[in-house]
């Protein structure tokens, strides 16, 4: 990871997880998940409102360390006003920038901002901290009751 690439990747850490965006609970949810990562000790409740397959409005409450908190604070931004489909479609690219080496020559456009995590990939232990609130996401979309755990 080149020098500005890590500097933007750390600056956009601690700011969304210093200050999370959409956290707290969603009174009006119609979707509701828990995850666990026993490794980590992140624990976050994923609240999402879907209309007529459409995501309205996301947030999530929780304890997590820096990269699972700012995953979800990202996460909640870009769903929003997107189908299920395309839902499903930023957790798979999401989960192959994270993971994948292939994904160092994907097209990351349709990420956004979520790109900055392509440095995650260089720090393994930490891949279950920026994929948890996706996994537990992914949870609430698809009404599952278990909680989640990256185990």
């Amino acid at each position: 990871m080149s020098g500005d690439l890590r500097e933007l990747y750390q600056e956009v850490i601690l700011d969304h997880s210093k200050r999370p965006r959409n956290f707290g609970a969603l009174p009006q949810s119609n979707r509701r998940a828990e995850g666990y990562n026993p490794l980590c000790g992140d624990r976050i409740t994923v609240y999402m409102l879907v209309e007529d397959g459409v995501v309205a409005a996301v947030a999530f409450e929780g304890a997590g360390c820096a990269i699972c908190t700012a995953s979800a604070s990202m996460m909640t931004q870009a769903l929003v006003g997107k189908t299920e489909a395309e839902v499903e479609g930023l957790f798979r690219g999401f989960h192959a920038l994270v993971t994948e080496e292939t994904a160092l020559n994907a097209d990351t456009s349709k990420l956004g901002k979520l790109s900055v995590f392509a440095g995650v990939r260089e720090f393994p232990i930490r891949v279950k901290c920026a994929t948890l609130p996706w996994h537990t996401m992914r949870a609430a979309l698809e009404n599952q009751a278990a909680p989640v755990t990256t185990e």
